[in-house]
């Protein structure tokens, strides 16, 4: 398990995302009605940013600001076109106050 540091706790209010980065790998991690979900900021349909688009945190989707492809931020599964490959998916977690996502 390799934890990596997001923010505080209270810089991550429900209806918002943070994109963080180790090495080469970008993940938002997003606060869906408290819950919190890590998902590979890559949408899988050309290889471009997909965390810095909208999404729609009631329903958890993250919309391409490319191509408008719309992925499950909890599973990373892709729900319409052009995408149709699943992302990567990271744990994340609340320790002492500080979000946290498990890059290992």
């Amino acid at each position: 398990m390799a934890l990596i540091d997001v923010c505080p706790v209270e810089e991550l209010p429900p209806g918002h995302v943070k994109i963080v980065f180790a090495g080469t790998l970008a993940i938002g991690v997003y606060n869906l009605g408290g819950e919190l979900f890590g998902l590979e900021d890559r949408c899988s349909h050309d290889d471009g940013p997909l965390c810095e688009g909208d999404f729609d945190p009631d329903d958890g989707i993250a919309i391409c600001p490319r191509h408008g492809a719309n992925i499950d931020i909890r599973s990373g599964r892709a729900l319409t076109l052009p995408a149709v490959d699943a992302v990567a998916t990271y744990g994340v977690r609340v320790e002492d106050g500080m979000v946290k996502v498990d890059i290992g």
